[in-house]
Formats: C-alpha cells, structure tokens, sequence
C-alpha cells in the first residue's frame, strides 16, 4: 500500500519557507567562501602532505559538497520543487555530508590527542597517511551503505515537501538509534574526552606563550561549537519521533516540526567554521 501525504500552502508556510530561503542564503554565500579559501589553501600547499592534512582536507571535502547544493533547498524554500527521486538523493546527500564532516571531526580530534599525548612516539608511527586515507574512505562507506539500506524512508511518497517528511510517517526507529547514538553520541563523547585531555595537557606545561593560549582557545572553541552546531537536530530528531501528530497536521507547522527546521539549518552552519578553525589549529601544530 502506498502512503502519500499532500502538501498544503497557507501563509504561515510561506513566512516560515521564506525565512528558510533566506537563512540558508546567508549559509551558502558565507560556507562557499570560507571553504573555497580552504580548498585554494590546499591546491596552493607545497611540501609532503601529512595524515593531518588528508583530514582536513576530507572535512573540506564534505563541508564543500553540502554548500554546493544549499542553492537547491533555497530555490525549494522559495517556488516549492516537486516530490521525487531528486528530494530523496538530496536528502540523503546532504545528511552523508553532515555526518561525514562529523566522524572526520571525530578523527582530526582523535588524531590530535594522540599526537599531543604521545609526541615522541607520533614521531616513529609509520603508515600515518595511509591509516588516514582509510579511515577517511571507512566513514563515506560506512555512510552510502547507511543510506542504501534505509533509502525507502525518504522516498517521494513519504514527503511532505521535497526536503520535508510527513509526519504521520515517522523514521525507523534503528535509523533514528544509528544517526543518534553512531553519528552523533559516540562522537561528542570521543571529541569531548580529548579535547578535555588536550586541554589538560597543555595548561600542565611550564608554558605561557600566546600559542598555547591560542590553541587552547581554538580547542574549547570547536568543542562549543560542535555542540551548538549538532546537538540541537539530533534532539530534533527523537521529538519529532515521539510527537503525536494530530490528523490536520497538513494545514499547521507543528512545534516540533518548526523546531527541526531551524535546528537543521543551525547544523548547516557548522560548514562555515570547520575551515577557519582547524586552518589556524593545523597552521600552529603541524605546519
């Protein structure tokens, strides 16, 4: 049996579609430029790559492909593009990219620990670009294979608009256990553990210059802004799960709904700091 959901255009879905358009506008012009930066920064590098630099460059990588395709969902807040297997890819696409930027986040804080902990030993490990390379190509299979196995949850006739469910129809509840608990708990938990122990590290050492300070600052800063960026969709996603939908639901935004909305694209703006923070981190560490 096929469930098909009928979108509905009254004034308040056109106020809060317009705010859509704008926000992701400012999103799109910001992200393309600081990560075009990024992109240019390394095409211009000269000198051997490291296994810090393969991160960084696969978080530009993510970050890059999800501001490629804001213009999409701009131009859907705007003239509303048809349900089909155009939303599906995009939505997907965009969660990949996301949860890509996340778990390479993951391993650039990983990475850094074991360099700051270990310093002597960082200096003998061998296949570092390798481990890297891999680790890297792990996260974006491990990603397509997520969403091959769950792409019927957002087929077109499960969306409400082409980057909306309807939400009479919710998400598996293993889907919603894996973008919650895999994709974004095990990472905080991980980020904040070794950021906390970088941290630590550093204020012990008999050191006072303006770069350790500025490190530090840079520490804490990506640590606050993952949780700013992140926390706020993923507890978007576990209301929307449990929340009653009543049967008129097509005609009014509901405060969950309207909630993930904007907690969606305050996640989009992580890929306008991701560049310009590990730059300066990576800048002082391993240039």
């Amino acid at each position: 049996m096929m469930l098909v959901c009928n979108s509905t255009t009254n004034t308040t879905n056109i106020q809060v579609e317009a705010l859509q358009g704008s926000g992701y506008s400012l999103v799109f012009l910001l992200g393309l430029l600081v990560n075009a930066a990024a992109l240019r920064a390394f095409i211009a590098k000269r000198g051997p790559w490291t296994d810090t630099h393969i991160y960084m460059l696969n978080l530009v990588i993510a970050d890059t492909a999800l501001i490629l395709f804001i213009p999409l969902r701009i131009y859907d807040a705007f003239y509303r593009m048809p349900r089909s297997l155009l939303c599906t890819f995009l939505i997907f696409l965009h969660y990949i990219n996301m949860y890509a930027s996340i778990l390479t986040t993951t391993a650039i804080c990983v990475q850094r620990y074991l360099v700051i902990r270990f310093p002597l030993q960082a200096r003998s490990w061998r296949k570092k670009k390798e481990t890297a390379c891999a680790v890297c190509l792990v996260i974006w299979g491990l990603l397509v294979t997520i969403c091959a196995v769950f792409r019927n949850d957002n087929h077109p006739e499960k969306l409400w608009t082409c980057y909306g469910r309807c939400k009479d129809i919710p998400l598996h509840p293993e889907f919603i256990a894996i973008l919650v608990c895999l994709g974004f708990l095990t990472p905080l938990l991980i980020i904040v553990f070794c950021s906390s122990r970088i941290i630590c590290i550093l204020l012990k050492v008999n050191d006072k210059s303006e770069e350790r300070k500025s490190t530090i600052g840079i520490v804490t800063a990506n640590m606050i802004v993952f949780l700013f960026c992140y926390t706020p969709i993923h507890i978007g996603f576990i209301v929307n799960y449990f929340e009653k939908v009543p049967k008129n639901w097509q005609s009014k935004h509901l405060p969950a709904h309207m909630y993930l909305l904007a907690a969606e694209w305050i996640a989009s703006t992580n890929c306008c700091f991701d560049s310009i923070s590990y730059y300066f981190l990576l800048k002082q560490f391993y240039s």
